[in-house]
């Protein structure tokens, strides 16, 4: 990482997808463009199941990203601006699925 907080790689702001690996398995898959995330994130539990997903652009959360309780059911699902990243509704829900 540069001082910019640019993902770098020999020296240069890194354009691609990293992937990060606990144990031999994939636990998150990120897209860069010029060394900042951009375009659709993911991870994973050890055990594969989806822990969260959401899109970036120019380091910013756009759209609707959402987390998963390690026994699947949906955690929470955060609504973002398409223009500036806003936060604009939040919902969230317990282990068994219900309103919190």
């Amino acid at each position: 990482m540069d001082l910019a907080q640019r993902l770098l790689y020999r020296g240069r702001p890194f354009t691609g997808e990293v992937e990060e690996y606990l144990g031999g398995v994939r636990v998150s898959l990120e897209s860069y463009v010029d060394g900042l995330p951009d375009g659709p994130g993911r991870e994973w539990y050890e055990d594969g199941s989806p822990e969260s997903e959401m899109t970036v652009r120019k380091g910013r959360a756009v759209g609707v990203a959402k987390r998963w309780h390690p026994n699947g059911v949906l955690a929470s699902e955060r609504v973002f601006s398409e223009d500036n990243g806003a936060l604009l509704a939040v919902r969230e829900w317990d282990e068994d699925g219900l309103p919190t």
